[in-house]
């Protein structure tokens, strides 16, 4: 890393990133990009944490997942709970980095995180997921929640 600043930019040079992707590919291009980037992260942080196949118990995951994503880590997002719904879960986040610095109201949905969860969901059971935001807390939500469901 970076011997003077370290390993973390801000929220602005990310935001700078979403939308000079956007603008450059179109918004649902850049949103499958995003998407992508943010799976492979998280296939990425399952295997650093050596969580790769460990199924979803939530009293083992979300304490890691706090660490690795939240203050004490990347500051992608804070995720408080996991909930399973026969074949799909949802997953509850608060602080993402993609409602950051957004007005309530905005369009504005989950593409990185999205898929960084995505990824390490798709570690921890060995299933192929597809997600998408149910819930934003630019539209009234008290979380930013994904639901995942299995595709194969």
């Amino acid at each position: 890393m970076r011997s003077e600043l370290g390993e973390f930019s801000s929220i602005v040079c990310f935001k700078a990133l979403v939308t000079g992707a956007e603008e450059a590919l179109g918004e649902k291009a850049a949103m499958i990009t995003l998407i992508a980037a943010g799976r492979n992260r998280g296939k990425q942080l399952a295997e650093e944490l050596g969580i790769k196949g460990k199924g979803t118990s939530d009293e083992t995951i979300i304490p890691l997942l706090q660490k690795a994503l939240g203050q004490e880590g990347t500051r992608l997002c804070i995720v408080d709970k996991i909930e399973h719904q026969g074949e799909s879960l949802k997953v509850y986040c608060r602080e993402t980095i993609c409602s950051a610095g957004e007005p309530q109201g905005s369009p504005r949905k989950l593409t990185f995180t999205l898929g960084a969860i995505q990824g390490v969901m798709e570690q921890l059971t060995g299933l192929r997921l597809r997600g998408k935001q149910t819930e934003s807390v630019l539209r009234g939500g008290s979380y930013d929640v994904i639901e995942f469901e299995t595709i194969g």
